[in-house]
């Protein structure tokens, strides 16, 4: 890694999150078993993504679950919260997740064409920017900055499991404010709300929300990006309003009614995909724009969302 490279991180983040992150990345980089909050990542074990290509291959369902993986769609939720500032009533945010950007190159060409009239306030991208979880990522800020570049208002960023750090100057250099365990203020006429963001909580274990929500006021309306919506528990504890996050790709392979195979996360299923709550917070789960592993999907169409934020229910 370069010198130069590290100097911006650690002004970045700090020597300790910057060091401690790339630290991880060395030991554990595309490790299969053991690491993270679930035991197994299929991700990182390559050998299965061409077992599961030539497989499909087989039985004749490749090509459908490659055409289905390109074909974007955009979701709208409504979002009714009685802590929301009046100025921020209507507030909307443009949703993206888990774009793999350098392995599904017709998908972000359909997102790009699918954002380009659409109306927002501030985007927020949910992580995994990469395919693979691993390796060189220059193709990967090639494809986002290609997404970037139709995207409007402030963008904001967490990185994903997918994701190194490295990343993290070139994505800022799109203007993509990253949080990475902070938070920012977006304010309407002396009325303010907050959005705040951690590192991934997946596989590196670099989460911290004590850290990310240190800056808000209690009783605040504050929305968290989180990577993985697994850390719903510490999330609503902390007193966030709202989480949004993807990961489990809804399942990305699904049975009819969207019924995932598996979620390969942590997590309740009902959480797994679309709008949920737990305690006070309400959640969504992105089934995410891309798609990881091999690029197919079933019963589960890749997905970007508009979240209108409400006064009131």
């Amino acid at each position: 890694m370069h010198e130069d490279l590290l100097a911006q991180l650690e002004q970045r983040l700090g020597p300790v999150h910057a060091k401690q992150r790339l630290g991880i990345e060395t030991d554990h980089e595309a490790q299969a078993f053991g690491q993270g909050l679930t035991f197994f990542h299929i991700e990182n074990w390559y050998s299965v993504h061409s077992l599961i290509r030539i497989a499909l291959m087989l039985v004749g369902l490749y090509g459908r679950g490659k055409r289905n993986a390109e074909r974007v769609v955009l979701r709208h939720n409504d979002i009714w919260f009685k802590e929301l500032p009046p100025l921020f009533d209507g507030f909307t945010i443009l949703h993206i997740s888990d774009l793999h950007a350098d392995i599904n190159e017709t998908a972000m060409r359909n997102l790009v064409e699918l954002v380009g009239d659409l109306r927002y306030d501030v985007c927020a991208l949910t992580g995994d920017f990469r395919g693979k979880t691993y390796g060189p990522f220059e193709a990967a800020l090639d494809g986002v900055s290609r997404v970037r570049a139709h995207l409007t208002g402030p963008v904001y960023g967490v990185l994903g499991n997918h994701d190194t750090i490295q990343m993290v100057p070139g994505l800022e250099a799109m203007a993509i404010q990253m949080l990475l365990n902070e938070s920012e203020t977006i304010m309407r006429d002396g009325q303010q709300i907050y959005i705040a963001g951690i590192d991934d909580a997946h596989f590196f274990r670099v989460d911290n929300i004590e850290k990310a929500a240190s800056q808000i006021p209690a009783g605040a309306f504050s929305i968290l990006l989180s990577h993985t919506p697994e850390i719903y528990r510490q999330a609503a504890h902390a007193g966030f309003n709202f989480l949004l996050g993807g990961h489990t790709h809804g399942g990305q392979i699904c049975l009819p009614g969207s019924i995932p195979v598996t979620l390969e996360s942590d997590l309740p299923r009902r959480m797994g995909s679309g709008a949920w709550k737990y305690h006070n917070m309400i959640g969504y789960t992105s089934v995410g724009a891309g798609s990881s592993v091999v690029a197919v999907r079933f019963n589960c169409p890749p997905e970007i969302t508009l979240h209108h934020l409400r006064r009131g229910g």
